[in-house]
C-alpha cells in the first residue's frame, strides 16, 4: 500500500472544499492515516450511492437526512442518528430520501479517494 502520511491533528470542516463525486453527491476527506479514514459525504434528495463493494471495513453514521441503505441485498430506511456497518466485500449502496450527510469511517484508508491528492 502506498503511504499517504497523515492529516493534520485539528481539522476545520469549513476549510475543506467539497469534491463533486456524482450527480447530487459530494465529499470531503476529513482525516486519515494509512489505517483509518474519516469522510463526510453530502447527498441531495434523490441522489444515489450506486451498489458497489470494496475490501475496506466501513462504518457510517447518518449525520443528517434519511436514506434507504442496502447491504448484501437487504434494505432498511435509516435517518439522522442511525448508523450501519459494512464488512469487507459486502455489496452496498444508498438512495437519499431527504438531503443529508453520511459520515464514513474506512479501514484501511481508501487509496482510490487519495489519487491525485497531495497532503
Amino acid at each position: 500500500m502506498q503511504s499517504f502520511g497523515t492529516s493534520k491533528e485539528f481539522i476545520k470542516g469549513a476549510e475543506i472544499e467539497w469534491e463533486v463525486v456524482g450527480e447530487g453527491v459530494k465529499r470531503k476527506i476529513m482525516a486519515f492515516d494509512d489505517r483509518v479514514m474519516l469522510v463526510s459525504v453530502h447527498f441531495e434528495k434523490g441522489a444515489i450511492g450506486a451498489l458497489h463493494d470494496h475490501y475496506h471495513t466501513q462504518v457510517t453514521y447518518i449525520s443528517s437526512g434519511k436514506f434507504d441503505v442496502t447491504i448484501n441485498g437487504v434494505t432498511q430506511t435509516l435517518e439522522e442518528g442511525d448508523s450501519f456497518y459494512i464488512p469487507p466485500h459486502a455489496i452496498h449502496g444508498v438512495v437519499c430520501l431527504e438531503t443529508g450527510i453520511l459520515t464514513d469511517v474506512f479501514s484501511p484508508i481508501r487509496e482510490d479517494f487519495m489519487q491525485g491528492r497531495t497532503y
